[in-house]
């Protein structure tokens, strides 16, 4: 059980924060709300207090016998700050601690973790521009807003993520909580300035701070008729995985998802794509820019000939058979792209899913695809494919194998990111 405290500024988000709180409490989590007073208009005090079991205040006068306004940053193990409006990031940057949330920030020495929401124009400020930019540079983690409809009739950037994608963030950092005494995390390095933290934790890793990567998540289709077509089972959710764990590196994300139906990944940009060729031109397209790729959709290898304009009926007769052509491969073209363009420096990284995986098999498929690695994990029998686990091995063009045994999807990215960045540097 961690200790979380969860702040809410004054958005009309905050009832999302409702959601995500009894998430936390349902995966066993002990956590605090620190709402801003202004915070109480949208939300009020008897639901918060309802729904953590815990008192809530808004000042430092409340149980000042306890000194809860440093207390309460000191033993948590993770602080996240859902909405968090541009007011509330102008006063975490200038360090002001003139309420119960804005103090427990500045005695946190734990992971923290703020969520903006607000409308665009208020995003693309440049003084919102310039308070992200300091707090991530003091190790804070700022999540990028989703886009999508706002108060009223706007829309754009400035949603706050889903509560199931929130929780996803959280539960991926709290995953990565270490002894106390050590102060670095496994394989990567503490950002500068921060030290090992009272709670036995430190700040998410920046391995990718300042990368523009591009992942493929979810099963692409091929309509063979209005109403049918060739598919997988694949759900994004290995995919979706990479790009929140990217995300929290510090890294620029952009996802092209295949028939994904998961809330988009806090933090990145969604391109949704539906067939073969259609991912093959959204990922060479955004390949250009992206310092490492990620091809991790399940992409069929075949398209029919035709599609009928009608729905195919059954007419008592025998069906006419399904003449297929192959489709573009596309982590091959991703590869050849990168040697064209002179991007020598860009990462690519396929993922082969695999019913009997044998390792000549990979590392010939390594080598014919011309991509850095090869993550070659087992489907079928309920492993892989819609799962909430995955195991692999993880092949380089350099002939090493890096095995990683079942466990999450979340420790899975993290392992394949660890191998990305190491040869980013």
């Amino acid at each position: 059980m961690a200790r979380v405290i969860l702040g809410v500024s004054a958005g009309i988000a905050a009832y999302k924060s409702a959601s995500l709180l009894r998430l936390l409490r349902e995966a066993g989590h002990r956590v605090r709300v620190i709402p801003t007073a202004d915070a109480l208009r949208f939300v009020g005090e008897p639901t918060w207090a309802a729904l953590s079991g815990e008192p809530v205040a808004t000042d430092v006068w409340t149980a000042v016998d306890e000194v809860a306004h440093v207390r309460l940053g000191q033993s948590a193990d993770l602080v996240i700050v859902a909405p968090a409006t541009a007011d509330l990031l102008a006063r975490a940057a200038a360090g002001m601690s003139g309420d119960l949330l804005t103090a427990t920030l500045l005695t946190a020495r734990c992971p923290v973790v703020l969520a903006p929401a607000m409308h665009t124009e208020m995003w693309e400020h440049p003084a919102t521009t310039a308070n992200v930019a300091l707090l991530r540079k003091r190790g804070a983690i700022v999540i990028d807003p989703a886009s999508g409809r706002l108060t009223g009739a706007d829309t754009g950037p400035g949603r706050l993520p889903d509560p199931e994608e929130l929780f996803a963030v959280v539960q991926a950092l709290l995953a990565r909580l270490i002894p106390a005494g050590n102060t670095v995390l496994a394989g990567n390095t503490v950002p500068a300035g921060n030290t090992v933290l009272a709670a036995g934790t430190v700040p998410a890793a920046a391995s990718l701070a300042g990368r523009r990567v591009v992942i493929s998540a979810g099963g692409t289709r091929e309509e063979l008729d209005p109403v049918r077509f060739l598919g997988n089972w694949s759900t994004g959710k290995q995919g979706y995985a990479l790009a929140r764990s990217a995300a929290l590196r510090g890294a620029e994300v952009t996802v092209v998802a295949a028939n994904v139906e998961l809330p988009d990944p806090a933090g990145a940009r969604v391109v949704r794509v539906v067939s073969a060729r259609d991912m093959h031109a959204a990922m060479l397209a955004e390949a250009g820019i992206a310092d490492a790729v990620v091809m991790t959709a399940a992409v069929a290898d075949f398209r029919p000939v035709a599609r009928s304009d009608s729905k195919i009926k059954k007419d008592g007769s025998q069906p006419d058979p399904i003449a297929l052509t192959e489709n573009p491969d596309i982590l091959h073209d991703l590869a050849g792209r990168r040697a064209r363009e002179g991007q020598e420096g860009q990462v690519v990284v396929g993922f082969a899913a695999e019913t009997d995986p044998d390792p000549q098999a990979a590392q010939a498929k390594l080598a014919r695809k011309g991509c850095d690695l090869l993550v070659v994990n087992p489907v079928g029998n309920g492993r892989g494919f819609g799962s909430a686990d995955n195991e692999a091995v993880v092949y380089s063009r350099e002939g090493s194998q890096t095995p990683i045994p079942r466990g999450s999807k979340e420790a899975l990215a993290e392992v394949v990111w660890d191998l990305v960045a190491a040869r980013l540097r």
